[in-house]
């Protein structure tokens, strides 16, 4: 499918830039709103929605404009404020909505944000529902008459119930008492919620993130920026640190001794510890997982498949295979026995229930797991950059292959959130994978500057 807005996850962009504009944003809300309808049938009454946000402050204009849309279409709306993005997905299917809708644009920089959608089942919206509405914005916008409009309303208690859910994704017979743990909300969507699951669970939380202003979600916070909770793990003498991002559908968590651990290593953790009580199916992984964790995955008889990059891929792939377990390296991990979305306080609880089940820390029980080095390097190009029609790149990219001699692989792939290239050079020793990616690194800037 070719699309016009819709990218891997939504519709994303700077706020007062296109698409990320209030016209635009109505006319989205109008145009799903009119799709929604046609597929609801003769169910009687109007479609529901369910709206979250992140803590971004350009979520208010965008919620209007929405509401907006959805009401002229005739469909209901209901609005549950800031709630990480798996909670909208779970809401929406416990409520047996139409459809949710989240705002955000998770881990990028405030001045951004976006819109995504799930389905009434809390899948991501099928490709060819995303086709019908972008068909939709392209035919004139009308309004329903009075009578026919969408009616709003409030949820009441939505993080309440978000937080019953993720702790009923851990088991009964376990919980977290004498354990401290720091939690870094990142001041995005999590921060009213996530530290209350890990609290009522047994664990000492040490909140961090909880601040949100409207300007502060991702800054120097989260788990895209994980110094600062290394600094409070370290400073608080924790067991253990959980890093969320701004919308809380991804993880990184940090050991007592300041280790990190990205997705890769977590989704090991968890396929390790499923692997001695139950035979798995299969993982999921994409392009940029590491290659030793699929080594890891041969050692343990287990079947391996890498998708595309995005969380949208890795489910689509397990679907097709039937597995439950998948991930990215950036801390999406998807258990589809216990929620149909990446979520990372139910991903951190998994981790946890290894943990705890089996008496090992985290250094433990990822000991057999030997990474090998990765370079990435994004390069900020043009949207729509055509890199792959540039000798000059593919020159760098072939010598730095050979230079590798099948020690390593190299990856180029273009952002499905920013206007970068991200240029992934993976093997050992590190000197030489790193003078590779800066070579790729300087010809991409080179090409995209002339």
């Amino acid at each position: 499918m070719t699309r016009k807005y819709f990218g891997t996850d939504g519709v994303r962009g700077t706020v007062g830039e296109s698409p990320m504009t209030p016209d635009f944003v109505l006319r989205l809300g109008y145009a799903a709103g009119k799709v929604l309808s046609g597929q609801s049938g003769s169910q009687g009454g109007n479609p529901s929605v369910l709206i979250g946000k992140d803590t971004r402050i350009s979520g208010y204009m965008i919620e209007a404009a929405l509401e907006a849309g959805f009401s002229a279409a005739g469909v209901d709306v209901l609005l549950c404020g800031p709630l990480p993005t798996p909670g909208v997905a779970y809401l929406t299917r416990a409520l047996r909505l139409s459809a949710g809708v989240v705002i955000s644009a998770s881990h990028n920089p405030y001045p951004d944000n976006g819109i995504k959608f799930f389905s009434g089942d809390g899948f991501k919206l099928p490709d060819d529902t995303e086709a019908a509405i972008e068909a939709q914005m392209a035919q004139p916008m009308g309004c329903n008459q009075a009578a026919q409009l969408g009616r709003a309303r409030r949820v009441d208690d939505a993080g309440g119930r978000y937080i019953e859910f993720c702790k009923s994704t851990f088991p009964a017979e376990l919980d977290l008492k004498g354990m401290k743990i720091v939690v870094d909300c990142a001041h995005g969507a999590a921060y009213s919620v996530a530290p209350h699951v890990f609290h009522e669970l047994g664990a000492d939380v040490a909140p961090i993130g909880i601040a949100p202003d409207g300007l502060n979600i991702n800054d120097a916070s989260g788990a895209t920026s994980p110094q600062a909770l290394k600094s409070e793990v370290l400073k608080e003498e924790a067991q253990l640190g959980i890093a969320l991002d701004g919308d809380g559908d991804r993880v990184l968590v940090v050991d007592a001794a300041g280790r990190s651990y990205d997705g890769d290593q977590l989704l090991y953790a968890i396929a390790r510890h499923r692997a001695g009580r139950e035979k798995l199916a299969g993982v999921a992984g994409t392009l940029m997982t590491n290659f030793a964790f699929e080594k890891a995955m041969q050692r343990l008889g287990i079947p391996f498949e890498r998708a595309r990059v995005g969380d949208r891929y890795v489910l689509e792939l397990m679907r097709s295979r039937g597995w439950q377990l998948g991930g990215e390296n950036s801390g999406h991990i998807i258990c589809l026995d216990k929620h149909t979305t990446g979520d990372g306080i139910v991903s951190a609880l998994q981790v946890l229930h290894a943990m705890r089940e089996s008496g090992r820390t985290l250094a433990e029980l990822t000991a057999d797991l030997v990474m090998y080095p990765q370079v990435l390097v994004n390069v900020a190009v043009p949207r729509g950059f055509d890199w792959r029609s540039h000798r000059s790149i593919a020159k760098a990219q072939a010598a730095a292959e050979q230079s590798l001699n099948g020690r390593g692989r190299v990856l180029l792939r273009p952002s499905g959130t920013e206007p970068v290239l991200r240029v992934m050079v993976e093997g050992e020793p590190r000197e030489l994978i790193q003078s590779a990616a800066d070579s790729i690194a300087s010809a991409v800037r080179s090409a995209a500057g002339a």
